[in-house]
């Protein structure tokens, strides 16, 4: 290797703030960027916190590659913290869970569950909850009361107001009066 290739001999001679040219070797040439080669680009909301910064979520053969921050978000305008930043790790992370995990009550193993078996649970203990709290009329003044106190719903600051308001209205829909969100977005 010669001294006329040295990198800072190359910026000197054309390139004097290292930023084209002079600054690549042959191995950086040659890369590419890993959202150069998406099939598609979706806009989406960072999951961490209430500030809710926009991102860009690059998908090549229906897997995410990269997710970067959206340079059109009025709130974070193309800058993601460290969290948002790693999220990518929360699709495709080794660590991920991609099936449903159950444990029998007074049970010491996990098991694995098909997702229609899971969501049947889920409704059939919630018609049954409700059916065993219903309120109809206040036993002390006959009062119309029609609501359930063994229900509630507490939305996290991740959902935004859409999302915590479609919960509040399935909720209300059930019965339930102690309904809350932390939306922030």
């Amino acid at each position: 290797m010669g001294l006329s290739s040295w990198p800072l001999l190359r910026q000197f001679r054309g390139d004097p703030r290292g930023l084209g040219w002079a600054a690549q070797s042959r191995r950086s040439a040659a890369l590419t960027a890993r959202t150069a080669d998406a099939d598609e680009v979706v806009r989406s909301v960072c999951p961490y916190c209430a500030v809710g910064c926009g991102q860009l979520v690059f998908v090549r053969d229906g897997a995410v590659t990269q997710i970067e921050g959206d340079p059109d978000s009025p709130i974070s305008r193309g800058r993601l913290c460290p969290k948002g930043s790693a999220s990518t790790q929360l699709v495709t992370g080794p660590h991920r869970l991609s099936r449903v995990r159950y444990r029998r009550r007074h049970g010491t193993e996990w098991e694995d569950l098909p997702l229609d078996r899971a969501l049947d649970m889920i409704a059939d203990r919630i018609i049954a909850t409700r059916a065993r709290t219903w309120q109809e009329r206040d036993p002390a003044t006959g009062a119309l009361l029609r609501r359930t106190l063994g229900l509630a719903s507490l939305g996290g600051a991740t959902l935004d107001n859409e999302e915590n308001y479609l919960l509040k209205k399935l909720y209300t829909a059930l019965g339930a009066i102690q309904i809350e969100n932390q939306a922030r977005i």
